[in-house]
């Protein structure tokens, strides 16, 4: 009989095998995935409006390529916003889809301000499993993994409800999880998460992030590696665990669950797994004490000295956490997660020991019709209220070149049609004849009050520099956020930072006069030089107002799975949170 090792080593083979094939061939892939889109979904009436009553089966396949490019429009949520709400709201007729839709994910909310509902269907899990078992197989190729053993996972559900329709809503990561295809995927992978699906579903997510420490602690010989959906879950998880770790030694060495875990479900589920075990919590207290000693440099190896790696997503609104992961981690690689969206999944990391700030992503042909428009800078002058872009025609994905930067736009299985989905990206190169792709930013800019124009990886980058100077105080940035003040004349930046750890004034006014003064785009330059727009305001909040702004998404609905620190809100429940919280005020002189 096959032994285990041997079956899984044969089931990676297998997948990356069909990858491989796919990628060869993947214009012509595009081109049939396009044509069974629109097959399953013939005669729905978004389609009907565009397409008329043309016979999708009796066309040939570059033919119908082409006839729905050049007839169905480029289309934003907003144009299917109405589709998409009579859905939610009980309307069964073929409106955007033949296939049944029972279920719609919510985006977390936290880019553009507010949750979207976008289609979720089985073909949804489906591709869920099957870009995790890729990204599985070519992770094992260069971190191998001992079949059965544990992954420390930092995952959550969050509340599901039901529409005015009936249908049931809430976001993509909560469907995944309560989802056969997510039981499948730690069977097909031969790797199990240490918490239950109590833990996970609990809707607390205090109470899991606990559980998921305490139970990550009872397993720490056999887990293999650390992950979350996002590096944020991670970071946020050990910084817990600093104030936490007395607690789960009591209840590691008395077998007992702490009475901070109020939930019946919960509480059970965790007593049938732990049992005492004085001599693992004076193990844990001892290398706890140690780790105290070097600021927690190295957490999550001494803990877990069987971990071979920890796995998230790491580009984009993720970047700012990888400084104070990589303390945790130590020597352990950070090895980025695949690309996708609420909308569809995009690619997979195929190399996984590239570090996560030059990570690029094969994308998968089958998944999705995808187009590119092409993207290029303008000048300084141009007055678009978006961003600093000039576009051209879509092209498909057998047409992109090597360094230029394009939009996404998907067709997908689940209803959307020629959707923009904001994302810039650039072509790195190929993996045989699929792109590889590195994210560069959201397309939205977050911060203009004239002319001016600035990205969140604009932000990033400014924040990025200003923070070094807190390393003089032996201070650290715990989280940021901004926003555009256009109410007060002139208008003008504010930058909201947490920090741990003690900086004086002195440093604080240094670190906001550099962050004022790196800001690149001429717009702002010219602005500042003018006086047009007012100095830069940095804002010091007190210890905890991020948990409080996290709060405020999860009641809302979103998981903490999902969760990305808005990095520049208007929203008037957040700047009230974060200047109630302001401590400290700082204006810069850097323009005199």
């Amino acid at each position: 009989m096959e032994s285990a090792a041997g079956a899984e080593s044969n089931g990676e083979h297998e997948i990356i095998s069909w990858f491989e094939g796919v990628s060869e061939n993947s214009g012509y892939v595009q081109t049939q995935t396009l044509c069974r889109i629109l097959e399953l979904n013939s005669g729905v009436e978004y389609l009907k409006k565009w397409l008329g009553d043309i016979n999708v089966q009796e066309m040939e396949a570059s033919a119908l390529e082409s006839l729905y490019t050049s007839l169905v429009p480029l289309a934003s949520h907003a144009d299917l916003e109405t589709y998409i709400q009579r859905i939610a709201d009980g309307d069964t007729s073929p409106i955007l889809t033949n296939q049944p839709i029972t279920t719609l994910s919510l985006s977390s909310g936290t880019t553009e301000g507010r949750q979207k509902y976008v289609p979720f269907t089985r073909h949804s899990s489906q591709t869920t499993l099957q870009i995790f078992r890729l990204a599985a197989a070519y992770r094992s190729r260069v971190y191998p993994i001992t079949p059965g053993r544990r992954i420390l996972e930092f995952i959550y559900s969050s509340k599901q409800f039901k529409t005015k329709g009936g249908l049931i809503a809430g976001t993509a990561t909560t469907h995944y999880f309560a989802s056969e295809e997510f039981k499948i995927k730690q069977e097909k992978t031969k790797s199990f998460t240490c918490s239950p699906e109590e833990v996970i579903s609990s809707g607390d997510y205090k109470q899991s992030t606990y559980c998921h420490l305490l139970l990550g602690l009872h397993f720490h010989d056999e887990v293999e590696f650390i992950t979350s959906t996002f590096v944020y879950s991670i970071v946020q998880a050990f910084r817990a665990f600093e104030e936490l770790w007395r607690n789960i030694c009591s209840d590691i060495r008395e077998g007992i669950v702490s009475s901070r875990i109020s939930l019946p479900k919960v509480r059970k589920a965790i007593s049938d797994i732990i049992s005492p075990n004085p001599g693992l919590a004076s193990w844990i207290e001892a290398s706890c004490k140690e780790l105290q000693d070097k600021d927690w440099f190295g957490l999550i190896p001494k803990l877990w000295p069987n971990a071979k790696y920890v796995y998230s997503i790491m580009t984009g609104s993720m970047q700012p956490y990888l400084k104070k992961l990589r303390h945790y981690a130590g020597d352990l690689p950070l090895v980025s997660a695949d690309y996708g969206s609420t909308e569809s999944w995009i690619g997979a990391n195929i190399d996984p020991s590239s570090p996560p700030e030059n990570v690029t992503f094969a994308v998968i042909p089958t998944f999705s019709y995808f187009e590119f428009i092409p993207l290029y800078r303008q000048n300084q002058n141009c007055s678009s209220s978006i961003d600093d872009f000039i576009e051209d025609e879509p092209v498909p994905l057998s047409q992109v070149k090597i360094g230029q930067e394009y939009e996404i736009v998907l067709t997908t299985f689940t209803g959307l049609y020629r959707y923009r989905l904001g994302d810039v990206v650039e072509v790195a190169g190929f993996h045989k004849g699929t792109p590889k792709l590195n994210f560069i930013c959201r397309r939205k800019l977050i911060l203009t009050v004239n002319i001016d124009k600035n990205t969140e990886k604009d932000l990033q980058s400014v924040v990025e520099v200003g923070s070094q100077l807190l390393g003089k105080a032996k201070a650290e940035l715990v989280d940021f956020t901004s926003h555009a003040d256009v109410v007060n004349q002139p208008g003008h930046y504010i930058i909201y930072w947490e920090i741990k750890g003690e900086a004086d004034d002195k440093v604080l006014s240094e670190c906001c006069n550099e962050m004022d003064a790196c800001f690149v785009d001429q717009g702002y330059i010219v602005s500042r030089k003018t006086h047009s727009i007012g100095p830069l305001e940095l804002c010091i909040v007190e210890r905890g107002t991020f948990r409080k702004i996290l709060d405020h998404f999860i009641g809302k609905g979103a998981a903490l799975s999902q969760f990305k620190t808005p990095r520049c809100t208007a929203d008037e429940v957040l700047l009230r949170i974060l200047n109630v919280c302001t401590i400290k005020r700082f204006h810069s002189t850097a323009y005199g």
